[in-house]
Protein backbone atom coordinates (compact mmCIF):
# COMPACT_ATOMS: atom_id res chain seq x y z
CA UNK A 1 0.00 0.00 0.00
CA UNK A 2 1.44 3.56 -1.14
CA UNK A 3 1.84 5.00 2.32
CA UNK A 4 2.53 8.94 2.76
CA UNK A 5 3.80 10.11 6.22
CA UNK A 6 3.32 13.49 7.71
CA UNK A 7 4.80 14.96 10.27
CA UNK A 8 4.59 17.90 12.19
CA UNK A 9 8.32 18.73 13.06
CA UNK A 10 7.66 21.09 15.85
CA UNK A 11 4.75 18.81 18.15
CA UNK A 12 7.40 15.57 17.84
CA UNK A 13 10.44 17.99 19.33
CA UNK A 14 8.87 19.14 22.34
CA UNK A 15 6.60 16.33 22.97
CA UNK A 16 9.28 13.79 22.87
CA UNK A 17 12.94 14.80 22.09
CA UNK A 18 13.48 18.68 23.60
CA UNK A 19 14.27 17.36 26.82
CA UNK A 20 16.10 13.93 25.33
CA UNK A 21 18.97 15.32 23.13
CA UNK A 22 20.55 11.80 22.92
CA UNK A 23 17.53 11.22 20.36
CA UNK A 24 17.10 14.37 18.52
CA UNK A 25 19.26 12.86 15.40
CA UNK A 26 16.03 11.37 14.16
CA UNK A 27 15.77 9.13 10.71
CA UNK A 28 11.54 10.12 11.07
CA UNK A 29 11.72 7.29 7.79
CA UNK A 30 12.85 4.80 9.97
CA UNK A 31 11.05 5.90 12.41
CA UNK A 32 7.79 5.68 10.16
CA UNK A 33 8.59 2.37 8.99
CA UNK A 34 8.87 0.91 12.75
CA UNK A 35 5.35 2.23 13.60
CA UNK A 36 3.63 0.83 10.51
CA UNK A 37 3.20 -2.70 8.89
CA UNK A 38 5.18 -4.42 6.17
CA UNK A 39 2.50 -3.58 3.81
CA UNK A 40 2.94 0.17 4.04
CA UNK A 41 5.50 1.02 0.92
CA UNK A 42 6.24 4.59 2.55
CA UNK A 43 6.56 6.66 -0.69
CA UNK A 44 7.40 10.11 1.30
CA UNK A 45 7.83 11.37 3.81
CA UNK A 46 6.44 15.09 4.32
CA UNK A 47 8.50 16.55 7.34
CA UNK A 48 6.90 20.72 8.27
CA UNK A 49 8.68 22.64 10.85
CA UNK A 50 10.38 26.33 10.50
CA UNK A 51 14.00 28.05 11.54
CA UNK A 52 14.52 28.32 14.69
CA UNK A 53 15.79 31.40 16.10
CA UNK A 54 18.88 32.10 17.34
CA UNK A 55 18.11 35.10 19.83
CA UNK A 56 18.37 32.03 23.18
CA UNK A 57 20.69 30.06 22.08
CA UNK A 58 22.97 31.77 18.63
CA UNK A 59 23.71 27.93 17.65
CA UNK A 60 20.80 26.41 17.83
CA UNK A 61 20.47 27.40 13.75
CA UNK A 62 23.33 26.09 12.65
CA UNK A 63 22.81 22.41 14.75
CA UNK A 64 19.38 22.80 12.96
CA UNK A 65 20.90 22.93 9.10
CA UNK A 66 22.64 20.26 10.27
CA UNK A 67 19.89 18.21 11.03
CA UNK A 68 17.85 19.21 7.88
CA UNK A 69 20.88 18.45 6.01
CA UNK A 70 20.93 15.00 7.11
CA UNK A 71 16.72 14.40 6.91
CA UNK A 72 17.54 15.47 2.82
CA UNK A 73 20.00 12.65 2.53
CA UNK A 74 16.70 10.96 2.67
CA UNK A 75 15.29 10.58 -0.76
CA UNK A 76 11.77 10.03 0.39
CA UNK A 77 11.86 13.03 2.83
CA UNK A 78 10.93 16.97 1.59
CA UNK A 79 11.14 19.53 4.39
CA UNK A 80 8.58 22.07 4.31
CA UNK A 81 8.90 25.23 6.53
CA UNK A 82 6.68 27.54 8.11
CA UNK A 83 7.93 30.59 9.97
CA UNK A 84 8.95 31.03 13.49
CA UNK A 85 8.27 34.18 15.30
CA UNK A 86 9.63 35.81 18.33
CA UNK A 87 7.59 38.74 19.64
CA UNK A 88 7.08 40.84 23.05
CA UNK A 89 3.47 40.72 24.66
CA UNK A 90 2.20 41.38 27.68
CA UNK A 91 0.81 38.41 29.97
CA UNK A 92 -1.82 37.76 33.21
CA UNK A 93 -0.19 37.19 36.04
CA UNK A 94 -2.09 33.63 37.61
CA UNK A 95 -0.29 33.18 40.95
CA UNK A 96 -1.63 34.25 44.29
CA UNK A 97 -0.38 37.05 46.03
CA UNK A 98 1.60 34.97 48.67
CA UNK A 99 3.57 33.48 45.96
CA UNK A 100 4.64 37.35 44.78
CA UNK A 101 8.10 38.86 46.14
CA UNK A 102 7.55 41.38 48.71
CA UNK A 103 8.02 45.48 47.35
CA UNK A 104 9.54 48.15 48.77
CA UNK A 105 7.13 50.75 49.77
CA UNK A 106 4.14 48.21 49.76
CA UNK A 107 3.69 48.92 46.07
CA UNK A 108 1.04 46.62 44.60
CA UNK A 109 2.02 43.77 42.47
CA UNK A 110 1.32 44.59 38.64
CA UNK A 111 -1.54 42.21 37.27
CA UNK A 112 0.09 41.74 33.99
CA UNK A 113 4.06 41.15 32.61
CA UNK A 114 5.65 41.69 29.23
CA UNK A 115 6.82 38.37 27.99
CA UNK A 116 8.62 36.99 24.93
CA UNK A 117 6.23 34.66 22.98
CA UNK A 118 7.79 31.80 20.75
CA UNK A 119 5.24 30.75 17.68
CA UNK A 120 5.42 28.60 14.87
CA UNK A 121 3.26 29.41 11.99
CA UNK A 122 2.13 27.54 8.99
CA UNK A 123 3.10 23.93 10.03
CA UNK A 124 -0.43 22.82 10.51
CA UNK A 125 -1.64 24.63 7.75
CA UNK A 126 0.39 23.47 5.35
CA UNK A 127 0.34 19.97 6.60
CA UNK A 128 -3.06 19.79 6.25
CA UNK A 129 -3.08 21.19 2.70
CA UNK A 130 -0.57 18.63 1.24
CA UNK A 131 -2.00 15.94 2.99
CA UNK A 132 -6.17 16.99 1.44
CA UNK A 133 -4.11 17.64 -2.38
CA UNK A 134 -2.35 14.19 -2.21
CA UNK A 135 -5.82 12.07 -1.17
CA UNK A 136 -7.42 14.16 -3.84
CA UNK A 137 -4.72 13.51 -6.59
CA UNK A 138 -5.24 10.06 -5.35
CA UNK A 139 -0.86 9.66 -4.48
CA UNK A 140 -1.26 7.73 -1.30
CA UNK A 141 -3.94 4.47 -0.21
CA UNK A 142 -3.08 5.19 3.23
CA UNK A 143 -1.95 8.43 4.88
CA UNK A 144 -0.36 8.39 8.29
CA UNK A 145 -0.05 12.04 10.70
CA UNK A 146 2.68 12.20 13.10
CA UNK A 147 0.94 15.33 15.73
CA UNK A 148 -1.44 15.67 18.51
CA UNK A 149 -2.39 19.00 16.86
CA UNK A 150 -5.77 18.99 17.33
CA UNK A 151 -6.13 21.62 14.37
CA UNK A 152 -5.94 18.62 12.24
CA UNK A 153 -8.69 17.07 13.08
CA UNK A 154 -10.65 18.16 10.51
CA UNK A 155 -8.46 17.59 7.59
CA UNK A 156 -8.53 14.18 8.82
CA UNK A 157 -11.36 13.76 9.04
CA UNK A 158 -12.63 14.92 5.78
CA UNK A 159 -9.80 12.09 3.99
CA UNK A 160 -10.92 9.48 6.16
CA UNK A 161 -14.74 10.85 5.66
CA UNK A 162 -15.42 12.13 2.91
CA UNK A 163 -12.67 10.61 1.04
CA UNK A 164 -12.64 6.78 2.61
CA UNK A 165 -8.75 6.42 2.65
CA UNK A 166 -7.32 5.64 5.41
CA UNK A 167 -5.31 8.34 7.73
CA UNK A 168 -3.17 6.77 10.43
CA UNK A 169 -2.04 8.82 13.81
CA UNK A 170 1.36 8.36 14.74
CA UNK A 171 1.08 9.83 18.79
CA UNK A 172 4.01 11.36 20.00
CA UNK A 173 2.13 11.51 23.41
CA UNK A 174 0.57 7.98 25.18
CA UNK A 175 -3.03 9.56 25.50
CA UNK A 176 -4.02 11.29 22.00
CA UNK A 177 -6.43 14.32 21.77
CA UNK A 178 -10.01 12.33 21.52
CA UNK A 179 -11.26 14.67 18.77
CA UNK A 180 -7.76 13.18 16.69
CA UNK A 181 -8.63 9.33 17.50
CA UNK A 182 -12.55 9.85 16.74
CA UNK A 183 -11.35 10.87 13.15
CA UNK A 184 -8.18 8.67 13.19
CA UNK A 185 -8.20 5.31 11.23
CA UNK A 186 -5.49 3.61 13.37
CA UNK A 187 -3.32 4.76 16.13
CA UNK A 188 0.45 3.82 16.57
CA UNK A 189 1.75 5.59 20.03
CA UNK A 190 5.42 6.72 19.86
CA UNK A 191 7.45 5.43 22.80
CA UNK A 192 11.05 6.56 23.56
CA UNK A 193 12.55 2.65 22.17
CA UNK A 194 11.13 3.72 19.11
CA UNK A 195 12.99 6.94 18.93
CA UNK A 196 16.47 5.26 19.89
CA UNK A 197 15.88 2.91 17.25
CA UNK A 198 15.47 5.22 14.61
CA UNK A 199 18.59 7.12 15.16
CA UNK A 200 20.35 8.10 11.76
CA UNK A 201 24.18 6.53 12.07
CA UNK A 202 26.70 9.21 13.10
CA UNK A 203 28.28 10.17 10.62
CA UNK A 204 25.76 10.79 7.71
CA UNK A 205 27.80 10.15 4.60
CA UNK A 206 26.10 12.38 1.39
CA UNK A 207 26.01 11.72 -1.95
CA UNK A 208 29.39 13.67 -2.76
CA UNK A 209 31.22 11.83 0.06
CA UNK A 210 31.38 14.71 2.74
CA UNK A 211 30.05 13.93 6.66
CA UNK A 212 27.50 15.59 8.42
CA UNK A 213 28.21 14.68 12.22
CA UNK A 214 25.45 15.01 15.10
CA UNK A 215 25.92 18.13 17.22
CA UNK A 216 28.08 17.90 20.39
CA UNK A 217 25.75 18.58 22.31
CA UNK A 218 23.60 15.94 21.17
CA UNK A 219 24.45 13.24 23.41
Amino acid sequence: MRTIVYVDGFNLYFRMVAQRPALKWLNVKILAEKLLNPANQIVAVRYYTARVSGRADPHAPARQQIYLDALRTVPEISIHMGTFLLSEKFAGLIKPPEFRPRMALAKPWPDVVKVIKVEEKGSDVNLASHLLLDAFQDNFDVAAVLSNDSDLVEPIRIVTKELAKPVGLLSPVSDPTPELMKVASFIRRISVSDLGSSQFPDPVVRADGSQLNRPATWV
